[in-house]
């Protein structure tokens, strides 16, 4: 994988490219900027996987951002501004990527409508507390149940992506554990032996082994 772009706005930083390795977020490549130029970092990946760019700026500012993407084999490009890192970040050569934003896009409208919920639970004052609890209550499941309907038929139909299995292993990952096999099964098997499939078959595994 091939990371480069430019900064608008950049003086003098480090960029940094990481990725959780053992649970932990480490450095896997970096890069000195200067003046708007553009940047290179790269990395030997088996399978696409969640990366961070990390600024490290030089210039007295204490402010700090990290941009996350989802990286594949090829050329990535990322381009950005300084003042909004990550809000701005234009990412492009990822299908995966692509696709992580719709489903993150989509995720946005349910987070939207579970504020809405909370407003209505406050503001409403026709119904007593009991009744409003009780409402509350309902919709607030009915929502989290179709989220994760989402989610699940979200990758369902990107099963041939690595990104399926990225929402199985780490957006959904406690659901019932016979949709998580169902979407695991519909994986492609290059999937199922990416990174992430492999987790995604590694929890499903440790599930069952718990429930015996």
């Amino acid at each position: 994988m091939h990371v480069t772009g430019t900064i608008d706005g950049l003086r003098k930083g480090t960029l940094y490219l990481q990725k959780v390795q053992d649970s932990a977020l480490v450095n896997i490549d970096s890069f000195k900027v200067e003046k708007d130029k553009p940047f290179s970092l790269g990395d030997d990946l088996d399978s696409a996987e969640i990366y961070y760019l990390y600024l490290e700026k030089e210039d007295g500012d204490s402010l700090n951002d990290r941009i996350q993407f989802f990286g594949e084999k090829g050329e990535i490009t990322i381009n950005t501004l300084l003042k909004t890192f990550d809000s701005s970040a234009q990412i492009s050569g990822s299908e995966n990527h692509v696709l992580l934003e719709e489903y993150q896009s989509m995720l946005k409208k349910f987070n939207d409508k579970s504020l809405d919920l909370v407003k209505a639970y406050l503001e409403e004052d026709s119904l007593s507390l009991e009744e409003r609890e009780a409402n509350f209550s309902k919709e607030s499941k009915n929502l989290l149940r179709r989220r994760y309907l989402f989610a699940l038929n979200y990758a369902t139909n990107h099963a041939d992506k690595e990104v399926a299995a990225y929402i199985g292993a780490y957006e959904v990952n406690d659901a019932n554990p016979k949709f998580l096999d169902s979407l695991y099964s519909k994986l492609s098997e290059n999937v199922k032996s990416s990174t992430y499939g492999a987790e995604l078959n590694a929890y499903l595994t440790s599930l069952k082994e718990v429930k015996e």
